[in-house]
């Protein structure tokens, strides 16, 4: 994702060129357009409130239960393969001289996050905010791929009960839900936006790069298995079938598209082309299809939403102390290794950051498109651009902290 350079302004200091370049169109008011789509959808709910459920309810279906919404897993696709298709795998080989900051990143997203947000997330939605999200609040999931259980039956901290439309739910405590969303959002280490922040940052783009196609790999495997125990400890559904097709669908698919349709696009029309003309007419197309699936998600939040505004509050306290935690520990981690800048912004940049598209798709597949955890998801989305924009500019003024280059 190549950031608009339209408004770049450069300054000298302390023998550091440091320049400020303004976000693309898209990105740079995406806190604007997911607002918009929050109303919209809120609105759509009320006016037109069986259009949504009709979308929804055009799935694929095994066993008479509905697997994959159709018009969410269309926009969902649209939402990753713009991402993978600027992904260079060639790239990952060149990770071999960076081991330092490579190994850090590595250890950040998938050794300590995971868990940093499951412990946030449980003491400020468990423990201190519980009683004003509803202590005997429910929210009412679908029962997941994969299980079958009856009517009655517990598990985990919930209840299958048979809804006002005659299908079988899982009634869970409210927090639980919104707990989910956060663990979804806490293992999802981001893979397209943070190629912004860290061009932002001046950061190391090579570095960069490596990270967002190494991550894409791990991600195939633990993904699933750290949302799994998570999930488990957190007494959620852990639907392993499901998981494993919501990576395939939301992330090995796009992934497999992308990375063949690059090669072939390239060998046909060029490096250059593909650059400046093909990956510019993706731009939008996440940006575009993430909203579309927020129109739809808060259309059937909203009832919700209106009688308890703080909610989107509530979920998003523990997700900003998330992301300023993870954003100091390893900025700090890089420090203590003697990193230069450039490689310690981008890495601190993609610990932060979520790869809230793949949270967002897992959420909706899993629990449905209405449930609490796929509102949590959303609420990444609405704090991620103002608190990654604050970080770079920290990162901006601190650099002359760090060394300019290794061994320095």
């Amino acid at each position: 994702m190549q950031p608009d350079t339209e408004h770049t302004q450069c300054s000298s200091q302390n023998g550091y060129r440091i320049c400020e370049t303004a976000l693309g169109f898209f990105e740079r008011y995406l806190t604007l357009w997911v607002s918009l789509c929050v109303a919209g959808g809120i609105l759509l709910g009320k006016v037109a409130p069986g259009l949504a459920h009709y979308l929804d309810a055009l799935a694929l279906k095994i066993d008479g239960a509905p697997v994959v919404s159709i018009p969410i897993a269309l926009c969902l696709f649209f939402m990753m393969y713009p991402i993978m298709v600027k992904i260079d795998f060639a790239e990952v080989v060149k990770a071999g001289k960076s081991i330092k900051p490579v190994g850090l990143t590595l250890f950040v997203n998938w050794a300590i996050k995971p868990f940093t947000m499951f412990a946030i997330a449980y003491v400020f939605l468990g423990i201190l905010f519980r009683s004003f999200i509803g202590a005997d609040a429910v929210d009412m999931v679908q029962i997941p791929f994969g299980l079958d259980l009856a009517v009655g039956s517990e598990y985990g901290a919930g209840r299958v009960v048979m809804s006002a439309a005659g299908v079988p739910m899982l009634a869970y405590p409210l927090w639980r839900s919104y707990l989910a969303g956060c663990i979804l959002l806490g293992i999802a280490p981001c893979t397209a936006m943070v190629l912004v922040w860290g061009y932002l940052a001046k950061g190391n783009d090579g570095h960069t790069l490596v990270m967002v196609a190494i991550n894409s790999l791990v991600m195939l495997i633990l993904y699933g298995v750290l949302g799994g125990f998570l999930l488990r400890v957190g007494k959620l559904p852990v639907p392993w079938e499901a998981l494993l097709f919501s990576m395939s669908i939301y992330v090995a698919l796009p992934l497999v598209a992308g990375y063949f349709s690059r090669k072939v696009i390239i060998w046909r029309k060029g490096e250059t082309w593909f650059k400046e003309k093909f990956l510019h007419l993706l731009t939008p197309v996440t940006i575009s299809a993430l909203l579309v699936t927020l129109v739809l998600l808060f259309s059937f939040k909203g009832e919700m939403i209106l009688s308890n505004p703080l909610t989107i509050l509530w979920i998003a306290i523990p997700i900003f102390i998330q992301t300023n935690v993870i954003f100091w520990l390893t900025y700090g981690l890089a420090k203590a290794m003697k990193l230069p800048y450039r490689d310690a912004a981008p890495s601190a940049m993609i610990g932060a950051s979520n790869h809230f598209e793949v949270a967002i798709a897992t959420a909706a597949m899993l629990y449905g498109l209405s449930s609490g955890a796929a509102l949590a998801t959303v609420v990444g989305v609405l704090i991620e651009v103002p608190v990654m924009l604050m970080l770079v500019r920290i990162c901006l003024k601190t650099q002359s902290r760090f060394p300019k280059s290794a061994g320095e």
